[in-house]
């Protein structure tokens, strides 16, 4: 079988997993957030840190809880680690230093879980375990949240109440990530997953003498990572070490898990909005966009020029020999749309035009189908804009699953698109124009510029994987990309949950013979076209310089 045909049908074949999965799991989620019951051991978490999960929440509340709760994890992840040489199970590792402590603590509670410590090397199982495979929980719980916050401020009217935090927190976690991540380790495990508190042991070699390998609990983190578009990974190898991912079934498995959550959220977005033909818009411009960046990778690295890469059957630097191009470019893509940090190939070595497709994928803003929860909301804000630009274009208020889209929603939309970019630009402008940032850099050149372009791209989407070449563990990535990454996380969210209260106090406006369908195919293909645009409005003179100005020299 041809390397390109094993790579379609492994597409074929996740594509069908992924429909058989989108109404049942769609639907559950939908009934947890809308249940009034709670579960005993629900009951007990709320009791324990004095909730209310009864009590309606405004959207300024809501977002106090967010933050506050945010705010706790971040500064207990830092302690953890500051503390780890002194605490049992660190394997005897050192604690970890102030600027990266502060810069993990960041990346994970923020769902971003970039990672500038050398896994297995510099963490034992207590930090591992109990700091970010928990963060890999809550930070997800979080994301699904505030998704499910402006669904409700669409579904409501006359009220700007959204729901109560800390019940879709604790339900988020209870009820969806904690069973899904259960049964997906035990599925690792049988694929041979390591799941095990072994510590470090030595290893014989054929040659003759012993090799250092850390055991660990990896299948438990190894779920969450990928389910809560996490990223996290235990060994410094991530995905393409052999424990965290051995075979092409694991790899498919595991970017099943990475999409599984963000495109059935579409589904209990109609459910919860009471329509589910607008879920199905909303699903159809994520698969699209989605399908659409996976051909275009493929077709980057199987069609590489020059001799060596020919006779390889295209280009294989960096990619592992067991996953192949075709298994890699679907790895490649399904991270980079989504917010996961997690790779099973080195990216740096990807053709110019692959390392552009992956930024690229992030700079839409994560949206196809995006991280748990906030691809969805991503995706909503831009449905607002394109709704806004269609009413410009026919003289008409915009509306949307019929509330208005005033001047007061269309600054929130605004402020939100906005944050991200002026993050990532502005960073990036800094750190090539001072000299200490430059010493970090392996590569001179368009590449260069893009290592830096892909860091902060990936910290301020919360996406977390690197290009690699950079080394960022260094005073000033450690500070500039955790900043990053808690601004392109949190900012966000405030204009999400004001606008979500926005439309929730609105009076429903009944629909008319001038109103847009947003349930049909002509809505998909004006969304679709706004994501290309304001994307590439924004950044296409960095992508310029860097990917594009490499990909055309090649």
């Amino acid at each position: 079988m041809s390397p390109v045909l094993a790579g379609v049908l492994q597409l074929l074949a996740l594509a069908l997993a992924l429909a058989l999965a989108y109404r049942p799991l769609g639907d559950y989620m939908a009934r947890v957030y809308s249940s009034k019951k709670h579960w005993a051991p629900e009951k007990w978490i709320y009791k324990a840190i004095g909730a209310d999960p009864n009590a309606e929440m405004r959207w300024p509340a809501y977002l106090r809880g967010v933050l506050a709760f945010s705010a706790v994890g971040v500064f207990f992840l830092y302690l953890l680690q500051r503390l780890q040489g002194h605490l049992p199970g660190s394997l005897g590792f050192v604690s970890i230093k102030p600027d990266q402590a502060f810069n993990t603590a960041a990346s994970f509670v923020s769902n971003t879980n970039w990672q500038s410590y050398a896994g297995e090397q510099a963490m034992g199982p207590l930090v591992q375990t109990g700091g970010l495979a928990v963060q890999n929980f809550l930070s997800a719980a979080v994301g699904m949240a505030v998704a499910v916050a402006l669904v409700r401020g669409f579904a409501r009217s006359r009220t700007g109440e959204l729901g109560n935090f800390w019940s879709d927190l604790v339900r988020g976690t209870v009820r969806i990530l904690l069973p899904l991540s259960l049964i997906a380790a035990v599925v690792l495990v049988a694929c041979g997953v390591i799941q095990n508190f072994a510590g470090i042991h030595g290893v014989g070699q054929f040659m003759g003498g012993q090799q250092q390998w850390n055991g660990g609990a990896v299948a438990s983190q190894e779920a969450i990572k990928e389910l809560g578009t996490n990223g996290g990974a235990y060994f410094n190898a991530n995905s393409a070490h052999p424990f965290e991912n051995p075979t092409p079934f694991s790899n498919l498995f595991e970017i099943f898990l990475i999409l599984l959550i963000p495109f059935a959220l579409t589904r209990t977005f109609g459910r919860m909005i009471g329509s589910v033909r607008q879920g199905y818009a909303i699903l159809a411009t994520m698969v699209t966009i989605w399908l659409g960046f996976t051909a275009l990778m493929m077709w980057t690295e199987f069609s590489h020029h020059g001799p060596a890469l020919q006779a390889a059957g295209g280009a294989m630097e960096g990619k592992e020999a067991r996953f192949g191009i075709g298994a890699s470019a679907i790895f490649s893509v399904a991270t980079t749309l989504t917010s996961t940090g997690s790779v099973n190939s080195f990216h740096s070595s990807y053709t110019g035009l692959g390392g552009g497709i992956q930024l690229l994928g992030m700079q839409l803003g994560e949206i196809a189908p995006g991280g748990v929860g906030s691809g969805l909301y991503g995706m909503l804000i831009m449905a607002i804009i394109a709704v806004f630009i269609a009413g410009l274009m026919v003289g008409r208020t915009p509306e949307y699953l019929g509330k208005k889209i005033g001047t007061r929603e269309i600054k929130f939309a605004a402020c939100y698109i906005l944050i991200t970019p002026a993050l990532v630009l502005g960073f990036t402008a800094l750190a090539m124009a001072l000299p200490t940032p430059g010493h970090s850099m392996s590569n001179g050149g368009a590449h260069g510029f893009s290592e830096v372009l892909y860091a902060y791209t990936s910290a301020g989407n919360n996406n977390g994987s690197a290009f690699a070449g950079l080394n960022a563990n260094t005073q000033w990535f450690n500070t500039t990309t955790g900043l990053a990454m808690l601004l392109g996380r949190f900012l966000p969210m405030v204009f999400v949950l004001a606008l979500a209260g926005s439309l929730a106090e609105q009076q429903p406006v009944p629909a008319t013979a001038g109103t847009l369908r947003t349930d049909k195919p002509l809505f998909t293909f004006l969304l679709v076209g706004t994501i290309v645009i304001v994307t590439g409005l924004t950044y296409f003179p960095a992508l310029a310089l860097g990917p594009l100005a490499e990909g055309l020299a090649s």
